[in-house]
């Protein structure tokens, strides 16, 4: 009996040793800032990778003088637009998150309350006053670079010779593409954020809850 009790004693984990849930909160907050870099950084590069295959394609057809070359640019922007809003979404979803869950359940564990100043970074850069110009500046940049070049290069072809049935119809199926990426831009990007709606910087800690704060981890 007593070496079944002692054996019993000796299993059980020593104290200490489990993860608490403020530990828990802080490595989901690294994992989710690191997809949301690895996001960032993929999503920059589609657009040099946008900007290259559009110049490439416009110097084979001023070279070759064959303006069907011009409608290969329409599904690769279109592609590429895509795949570029579907990751900006995703960017944006990482933050929100951690503004809207992880913030304020890290606030609590630490004793500054749901409306603790934690990862204060991830609302201080929206809420400049340049902040909706900013995003205004970005709908316009998207839709140029993934939808206003496309369009110019239909209307090229349109206008060149005389297009083929075939090729014409499938120009129109082309436009119809393009049309429909610029719409998923512009609801995306709406509504523009107002600088008067723009969250107010978190109130310092109060004296006596300060000390009971852990300073947050800086935000990428």
């Amino acid at each position: 009996m007593l070496g079944e009790a002692g054996a019993g004693q000796g299993s059980a984990p020593p104290p200490g040793t489990g993860l608490t849930a403020g530990q828990l909160l802080l490595a989901e907050y690294q994992s989710v800032k690191d997809e949301q870099k690895a996001r960032i950084g993929f999503r920059d590069n589609l657009l040099y990778v946008t900007l290259a295959a559009v110049a490439g394609l416009v110097a084979v057809a001023a070279q070759t003088g064959r303006t069907p070359v011009l409608l290969a640019l329409p599904p690769v922007c279109v592609v590429l637009g895509w795949t570029y809003l579907v990751n900006d979404e995703k960017i944006s979803a990482i933050g929100r998150y951690v503004r809207t869950r992880l913030a304020p359940r890290l606030g609590e564990l630490a004793g500054a309350g749901a409306d603790g100043a934690v990862f204060g970074w991830e609302d201080a850069h929206r809420s400049d006053a340049r902040h909706r110009m900013r995003k205004i500046v970005q709908c316009a940049v998207d839709l140029g670079a993934f939808c206003g070049v496309p369009l110019a290069a239909l209307v090229g072809y349109w206008a060149g010779a005389e297009p083929r049935a075939l090729l014409l119809a499938l120009s129109v199926v082309e436009a119809v593409a393009v049309a429909a990426l610029a719409v998923h831009f512009v609801v995306y990007a709406l509504p523009f954020p107002s600088p008067a709606a723009a969250p107010a910087p978190a109130p310092p800690p109060s004296p006596a809850g300060s000390s009971a704060v852990r300073p947050a981890p800086a935000a990428d």
